[in-house]
């Protein structure tokens, strides 16, 4: 393979940046059996309601549902079980810095596959209020009009 190859995306979670800032992102490999990465490969992946923690040390992402691979049988795993992410010591020790002193959340943004390998962009993230969600949508909807709007013109 190329070194150049490009990313091949799995999953977004586009939730994340309706009901967050995303403030910084990083990039971890993910722990994961046979089964899981093939069905990945179909796309058979939700991230919607998935959020990260750090435990003795270690990344896990919770709530991430892979669904079970059709031919894996007595080899596929529970879909909603805690994956451990992969990073260095010193990157997740000052992700969980950063997410206890300011109140922030670790969330996954997407998950992609890069040289054959499976990855995750994690994301860390500051709520949204309300206020700024209605906002972010009304700009949204404006920017759509206007096209719609300079679309009839042509």
């Amino acid at each position: 393979m190329a070194d150049g190859e490009k990313q091949r995306f799995a999953a977004q979670n586009k939730k994340a940046f309706h009901d967050y800032y995303v403030l910084e992102t990083f990039e971890a490999g993910i722990e994961l059996f046979g089964t899981e990465v093939k069905s990945i490969r179909q796309g058979r992946l939700n991230l919607k309601d998935s959020w990260c923690s750090v435990e003795k040390g270690e990344l896990f992402v919770y709530g991430m549902h892979i669904s079970p691979y059709e031919q894996g049988n007595i080899f596929n795993r529970d879909p909603l079980r805690p994956k451990k992410l992969l990073m260095h010591k010193h990157e997740i020790m000052r992700l969980f810095g950063e997410y206890q002193q300011k109140g922030l959340a670790i969330i996954p943004i997407s998950v992609y596959f890069k040289k054959g390998k499976a990855k995750m962009s994690i994301g860390l993230c500051k709520g949204k209020k309300i206020y700024d969600k209605r906002e972010a949508m009304a700009k949204k909807d404006a920017m759509m009009e206007a096209g719609r709007d300079s679309a009839k013109y042509l």
